[in-house]
């Protein structure tokens, strides 16, 4: 697609992207709001009916680099187009469920589907956007993600207010068509490679989703594990297996996990920052609303509302930071992102412990949500245009790699926290917020570090 083709092709080939983000996102988020139904209809226990979640967001971890290296070596469109159908196909088979064991079943499927496509989204967006302006393309990636995660909670009770809980899925079905038929005509094949096409390196994508898979589950497993020991055995295996891949992968020419991007030195900071942001972000949210319920004494319905202008504000503020980093250095932008994250994470933490009103923590939260959006967009836009345009599909997987370690290192430092922690709400989300704190200037310090030409001049 040439830049003065921007038209309605390039539109269109967007617009199927978005669908399907929309679809794999908010599968995670309105299948959370429907997990008490789904225990009362299948007859299961509370903790049993996590299986919905975890296989999803376990399938995508262990599959993404994989899938990512598939698109590198044939075609970005291609996986894309499986995956979406994969997926609407596994929509279907979540909807017609006759038994708990078939529904995990069936939302293993759609987490295949949703790898398939989250593993080439961004090189897709890479290949339909010019490169002086792809920061818009992965702004509006990061929007959608966020508006779908945001708007989530509020669907699924709409759609559960008014229909049974087959409707979650069944919904999926004539958005997975639309979007199909639209990326079919519209989205970009990859550009011609040079030399013989390579064999598949199978060895490598098996010790992949051996090892993600052993260590996310663990990760998982820890804060209900009464034994530590079957779940450190677990660690222990996924590293040694991790171990043997990266040996194996250093001597491959095109890697199944991108070692040899990792050369590229604004690559590796990209990814460290971004490891760092998002245990710094996790962290954070998943511990404040112990502390607004607890400490602060705000119903249910008012801390979700409180919770709300963090992601309405990163979604305003991430199209304004791609913008303004065409012009200007990305990695000192993100820096400030990280400190103007910090200012608000240093505010919350200057809250009493009572006598709090609305507006003084949703005006923090607001401040938090500019960080992370002045943060997020310019970090991503490094990432991804540090790499050659032939390894976008392994630049990709491995932004949405160091996104879901990030959230699940955060999400597991919350429950060490409150395991280890015998003092009250306020004591143990404050030191939740240190720690987020310190993640913060992690990544700050990193992102200064580096140094790149604006997009419009050389990138």
């Amino acid at each position: 697609m040439e830049p003065e083709k921007f038209s309605l092709r390039r539109y269109s080939a967007i617009f199927a992207i978005i669908i399907v983000l929309v679809m794999t996102v908010l599968d995670v988020t309105v299948v959370n709001v429907a997990l008490p139904v789904l225990a009362t209809k299948f007859q299961v226990s509370d903790s049993a009916t996590v299986w919905v979640i975890t296989i999803y967001q376990l399938l995508i971890t262990m599959l993404l680099l994989p899938l990512s290296s598939v698109g590198d070596m044939f075609s970005y469109r291609r996986i894309f187009l499986i995956g979406v159908a994969v997926f609407t196909v596994g929509s279907a088979l979540c909807a017609w469920a006759p038994s708990f064991g078939f529904l995990v079943g069936a939302r293993a499927v759609q987490g295949l589907g949703a790898a398939c496509v989250m593993s080439v989204n961004i090189a897709l967006i890479r290949l339909i956007y010019p490169a002086k302006i792809l920061g818009r393309g992965l702004a509006l990636n990061g929007m959608v993600i966020a508006c779908a995660t945001a708007a989530g909670p509020t669907i699924a009770g709409g759609i559960l207010a008014i229909a049974s809980w087959h409707w979650l899925f069944l919904i999926n079905l004539p958005l997975g068509l639309l979007a199909f038929y639209i990326g079919w005509r519209r989205l970009p094949a990859n550009p011609p490679r040079e030399g013989k096409r390579r064999k598949y390196d199978w060895v490598s994508a098996l010790e992949n989703v051996v090892m993600f898979g052993l260590l996310f589950y663990a990760l998982g497993q820890f804060s209900g594990a009464k034994d530590v020991v079957p779940t450190a055995a677990m660690v222990g295996v996924g590293l040694l297996v991790g171990v043997f891949y990266v040996r194996r992968e250093l001597h491959r020419e095109n890697p199944v996990f991108p070692v040899d991007l990792f050369k590229i030195r604004l690559f590796s900071l990209s990814v460290i920052t971004s490891i760092a942001s998002f245990i710094a972000q996790m962290i954070v949210m998943i511990a404040l609303p112990f502390i607004l319920l607890n400490s602060f004494g705000f119903s249910s319905i008012t801390t979700g509302l409180l919770m709300t202008p963090w992601p309405l504000a990163t979604m305003i503020v991430s199209p304004l930071a791609a913008r303004f980093v065409e012009r200007h250095n990305a990695g000192a932008t993100a820096a400030v992102g990280m400190l103007v994250y910090g200012v608000g994470i240093l505010l919350m933490l200057a809250l009493p412990d009572q006598g709090v009103d609305e507006w003084s923590v949703a005006w923090r939260m607001a401040l938090c949500g500019v960080g992370y959006g002045l943060f997020q967009t310019p970090n991503n836009i490094v990432m991804v245009s540090s790499t050659p345009l032939s390894r976008s599909g392994g630049a990709g997987g491995m932004q949405s790699t160091a996104r879901l370690v990030g959230q699940t290192l955060g999400s597991t430092l919350v429950t060490v926290v409150f395991t280890l922690s015998a003092g009250e709400t306020y004591g143990m989300v404050h030191t939740c917020l240190w720690i987020g704190l310190a993640f913060a200037v992690v990544a700050g310090v990193f992102s200064v570090t580096r140094k790149q030409k604006p997009m419009n001049k050389g990138m």
